[in-house]
């Protein structure tokens, strides 16, 4: 039977799989290309959509402990900013949203985005990604941004030694 493997170490995959991804997506974007590129361009974005998804399912998962019951981000969020860490609540939820509308799609996380004055996450008009669908992978959270996934990985390190501290 195999070790289970930590949060940190669990993010420290993801980020290599992310990175693989980004790489792909570099690479497909420095070069011209017609119908194949665009798929394979999809095809890298989604999957650092999933591997986005994943780490920070797993996250709530693996931390869930740390609560009675209830939605575990939002008690994150509560227990962050009583304890001074308003800072990390805010991109705790930020990214929350990002992952809701990544599962969901358009819905009440997607209009909080889009509200927000000081988003951490590059959001798309929800018609843009419909008139732009033949030409560019991303869907309503642009997790091909590079400061998407470092900050979505940072912020998930923080709360976790957040929480493993108290």
């Amino acid at each position: 039977m195999a070790v289970s493997q930590g949060v940190i170490e669990l993010v420290a995959s993801a980020q290599a799989n992310a990175r693989a991804s980004q790489e792909r997506i570099s690479d497909i974007m420095s070069r011209e290309g017609g119908v194949d590129d665009v798929e394979a361009l999809r095809a890298a974005t989604v999957e650092l959509e999933l591997t986005a998804v994943d780490i920070f399912s797993i996250f709530e998962v693996r931390m869930q402990h740390h609560f009675k019951r209830g939605p575990f981000s939002r008690k994150l969020v509560t227990l962050l900013v009583d304890s001074g860490q308003a800072d990390l609540a805010d991109r705790i939820h930020q990214y929350y949203l990002a992952i809701n509308v990544l599962k969901h799609g358009k819905g009440e996380s997607y209009r909080e985005l889009m509200r927000e004055p000081n988003s951490l996450i590059v959001v798309r008009p929800a018609q843009d990604t419909i008139r732009d669908d033949a030409h560019r992978p991303v869907g309503l959270v642009d997790v091909t941004d590079p400061s998407f996934f470092a900050g979505l990985t940072e912020a998930i390190v923080e709360a976790y030694r957040f929480l493993e501290k108290r």
